[in-house]
């Protein structure tokens, strides 16, 4: 095999490691628990899960979705969130091959999959990930010429700052809060990473993707307007958006407004 085709096969294998440890973020990190120890365990009977049965994916096919000691159901979200992460991890190297800019990419959309599931499940982002996440996003900045530190910093001001102003403008109109805190943090963590022409982009293609998603759910639900969406996960997608796809819509929308 050619060495791309190794590194590929690599990519993929460390991106549904990775994945396999972002399950443990995603169920502990909400409850307050170390993600270090103790070890995983069935959160039925709280045996201990056998290192062979933790292989990512393969692991969840071996035990046929069930725990070995009670027999009770294992979700198959956790070897979803393992081929995500695979599928994602190899999709960066393939665009950005073994270089800084897909290290630092996969650790960042990494954190945007932990986010997404635990959003989803709890309506909330973890300060733990998004916080050292601006920090280790302005720091790589430095390292990356595409990327720079002053874009970065601009990027953290304008996600946040943009977020902040939109949730105390709906505040001040509807007297409720519209926006959480975590939603305005993530998309600042984003600007670190991204530089500031991310920010619009993030903002446009989340609010179209999430005004789809949640119209089509409230009538499929049969619910009003004040059906509760966490907004984490369309921010997540905008971002994976613009780094695969970002600079050709740009240029594909400018040149059709130059018509």
């Amino acid at each position: 095999m050619s060495p791309v085709v190794i590194f590929a096969i690599f990519s993929f294998l460390l991106g549904a490691a990775v994945g396999s440890f972002l399950n443990v973020c995603i169920f502990r990190l909400p409850a307050g628990e170390s993600v270090v120890s103790p070890p995983s365990r069935c959160p039925v009977c709280g045996a201990r899960i056998r290192p062979w049965h933790n292989i990512p994916i393969l692991g969840w096919l071996i035990l046929r979705g069930k725990c070995r000691d009670c027999g009770a159901s294992i979700s198959p979200r956790y070897p979803f969130v393992e081929l995500l992460n695979g599928l994602l991890t190899l999709a960066l190297f393939l665009k950005f091959g073994p270089t800084p800019t897909f290290l630092v990419l996969f650790v960042f959309c990494s954190a945007l999959v932990a986010v997404t599931f635990i959003d989803l499940d709890h309506q909330i982002i973890p300060d733990v990930i998004s916080l050292p996440g601006i920090v280790v996003g302005f720091a790589c900045s430095f390292a990356l010429p595409w990327l720079g530190w002053k874009s970065s910093l601009i990027g953290i001001v304008a996600g946040g700052g943009s977020l902040l102003a939109v949730a105390w403008l709906y505040e001040l109109l509807t007297k409720k809060e519209g926006m959480g805190g975590g939603d305005i943090k993530l998309l600042a963590m984003m600007g670190a990473f991204l530089g500031w022409r991310s920010v619009p982009f993030i903002i446009f293609a989340s609010s179209l993707i999430g005004s789809v998603i949640g119209v089509t759910l409230m009538l499929v639900q049969k619910k009003d307007t004040k059906l509760a969406i966490p907004f984490g996960p369309f921010l997540a997608a905008g971002a994976v958006l613009y780094i695969f796809f970002g600079k050709a819509i740009i240029t594909w929308y400018l040149t059709l407004g130059a018509r």
